[in-house]
């Protein structure tokens, strides 16, 4: 029996307004038929804050992120607040159907983590997936990458893959980021805190409850590199051949306007 062919699409870096609008015409392609279920690879440039679905922007300092250069972008799945730089973010687009997603949301996080875990010691790590439910073991604070949940890949006890995932239009997206190298802790200095003490703190959790590839491994991993070991840990977890392509005119299009007309806009970004 021949494996199942998925796309690979390796995409580079794009604004975060960009980035967003990218996964949801995927998903809507993947949804219609007119592309095959697609893991996709990409980076943000420059670096942008993302809030969860539901997430009140009174989370974030907005003075203090424009003086920082960083854009901000709400996505379509949920969770708390993530700073994309110097990061591998990964997203799967399949149709509702596929057996990779069957079951619930906490189900499939677990099955598609089974490939990231494997990436990761390929690459040299000894992670596992964490079963803890949502918030579990911390308080919920503004930060996704405070706390572990939803099976998502710590290494020691610190999150090091986080993920969220929706289920819309007949598919199911999931999308998720691995952080390279860098201060996880800098995205408190875009957020609201009551005082300096408080913004000191959330850096100490963070510092506390997370990790980077870098720091887990003692050395640099390329986004390169990282892409290549993933995409083929993935392949190898699920029996897939994976077949590089590109986004077709149609999903490039569909892009532009949801760009254009949803996730660069305020009246989307700040809805909450």
């Amino acid at each position: 029996m021949s494996a199942q062919t998925w796309r690979l699409l390796v995409t580079g870096s794009a604004t975060g307004a960009l980035n967003m609008a990218i996964d949801q015409a995927i998903m809507e392609a993947v949804a219609e038929g007119r592309v095959p279920p697609t893991l996709r690879f990409y980076a943000w440039d420059p670096p942008c804050l993302s809030l969860g679905y539901t997430q009140p922007i009174a989370d974030i300092d907005l003075e203090r992120l424009r003086a920082r250069g960083w854009h901000l972008v709400r996505r379509m799945t949920g969770g708390r607040a993530i700073l994309h730089t110097d990061e591998l973010t990964y997203s799967v687009a399949v149709g509702a159907d596929e057996p990779i997603v069957a079951g619930d949301i906490v189900s499939s996080y677990r099955r598609l983590s089974s490939a990231f875990v494997e990436g990761l010691r390929r690459l040299g790590a000894d992670p596992e997936a964490d079963k803890r439910a949502d918030g579990a073991g911390g308080t919920k604070g503004p930060v996704c990458f405070e706390v572990p949940s939803h099976y998502e890949i710590t290494l020691d006890g610190k999150k090091l893959i986080g993920s969220a995932q929706v289920r819309k239009f007949g598919a199911v997206l999931q999308h998720g980021t691995l952080p390279l190298a860098g201060d996880l802790a800098r995205i408190c200095d875009a957020l609201v805190f009551a005082d300096d003490a408080q913004r000191a703190h959330a850096r100490a959790r963070v510092y506390q409850r997370a990790t980077t590839l870098e720091a887990a491994l003692g050395r640099t991993v390329t986004w390169d590199e990282a892409a290549a070991v993933i995409s083929a840990a993935f392949a190898d977890t699920f029996g897939l051949h994976l077949e590089p392509a590109d986004l077709t005119p149609d999903e490039a299009a569909r892009a532009d306007v949801l760009c254009i007309e949803q996730y660069a806009t305020e009246g989307w970004n700040n809805r909450f």
